[in-house]
């Protein structure tokens, strides 16, 4: 969807800081609906898990989802609508222990991506259910280190241990004289090329854990994990049903009613993580988007951001200031729906 921006009326040629900056919708009396609905036609307790482009999968995540199940007794089963292009693994990990420790099974509904680090929360699922837009995708390692090389508008990009990994394997196959490391050292710094490793390590150990909440069979696990960390070419390669269920993992075709529901739902987080901008001037815009959606039925938590942004020239990039971003947590009181701050850390 496209951003909205809110129209600023310069005035004597200097522009005019609205007050307030319009602010993201909150659907949270709709998507209730739809949640009675999902209970009542499914006969499953449904758990939503919805990041935007804008978010991902982190370590506060895990917090929230305590916040949100604390009130929550113990069951047998809980339905997991996960959207996501992924995020920390360690935050993974944490994830499904905490929904483990609540809930005997896990049922994962995937109707569109669930890639990355949100991959490895499916992973720990009993059951995932796929349909003709979901995918899952690799999770071989990626990162940002402190010591990573910087693109054209001088912020750190993300390095992969595969691509790491082909520049050696290039250098062999093609048989050029000479030790390959000196040569890569000129881009990546040697500590970036060891947090890979280690971080690939990681990568694969998280997979085998969590595989362990349900599949008993270590090699099993060991070898789903090795595939999904170093056979596919592409980080976001699009793992659909038909090869999850060649990988070994336990696939089911998503249901008809749970589909359409889930569309709705979708459609409604869509709607309200589309990012609102308010422009000042060309150096200067607030910008008000919500990123991170967890709810369960009768409770709705999201993490908004909310801050303005300064172009400083000399640096070449983006500086955020007036920085209010953080939690809400919207529950049902006095016959509407208030959202209310709470704290983190």
């Amino acid at each position: 969807m496209p951003r909205i921006r809110a129209k600023v009326v310069p005035k004597n040629g200097a522009a005019l800081r609205p007050s307030p900056a319009k602010r993201a919708p909150v659907f949270t009396r709709e998507s209730q609906a739809i949640f009675t609905r999902f209970e009542k036609e499914v006969g499953l307790p449904l758990l939503a898990y919805w990041t935007s482009s804008g978010g991902s999968i982190c370590q506060n995540d895990v917090m929230a989802m305590a916040q949100l199940l604390e009130t929550r007794k113990h069951g047998t089963a809980v339905g997991l609508f996960l959207k996501s292009d992924g995020g920390n693994p360690e935050a993974a990990l944490r994830l499904v222990h905490l929904l483990r420790s609540r809930f005997r099974r896990v049922i994962l509904y995937a109707p569109f991506e669930c890639a990355s680090a949100a991959t490895m929360v499916a992973l720990g699922a009993n059951e995932i259910h796929m349909g003709p837009t979901s995918y899952l995708t690799a999770v071989d390692t990626s990162l940002k280190h402190q010591l990573s090389p910087v693109d054209n508008r001088n912020e750190i990009v993300s390095v992969s241990q595969d691509e790491v990994s082909r520049i050696l394997r290039l250098w062999k196959e093609q048989r050029i004289r000479g030790n390959p490391y000196p040569e890569v050292y000129r881009y990546l710094h040697p500590l970036v090329i060891g947090a890979l490793d280690r971080s690939s390590s990681l990568s694969i150990r998280i997979c085998q854990e969590l595989l362990g909440y349900h599949m008993p069979d270590g090699k099993r696990a060991g070898r789903i994990s090795r595939q999904l960390n170093s056979t596919y070419p592409s980080h976001s390669y699009p793992i659909t049903g038909r090869e999850a269920r060649k990988l070994g993992l336990n696939v089911r075709d998503l249901g008809a009613k749970e589909a359409a529901l889930l569309r709705e739902l979708n459609a409604l987080y869509s709607h309200m993580a589309n990012p609102i901008l308010t422009d000042y001037d060309q150096e200067n815009h607030h910008n008000h988007e919500i990123c991170n959606i967890l709810e369960i039925r009768d409770r709705q938590i999201y993490y908004q951001v909310d801050k303005d942004w300064h172009y400083r020239k000399e640096e070449r990039r983006w500086i955020a200031t007036n920085d209010k971003s953080g939690w809400k947590r919207v529950t049902f009181k006095n016959n509407r729906w208030v959202p209310e701050t709470f704290y983190i850390r």
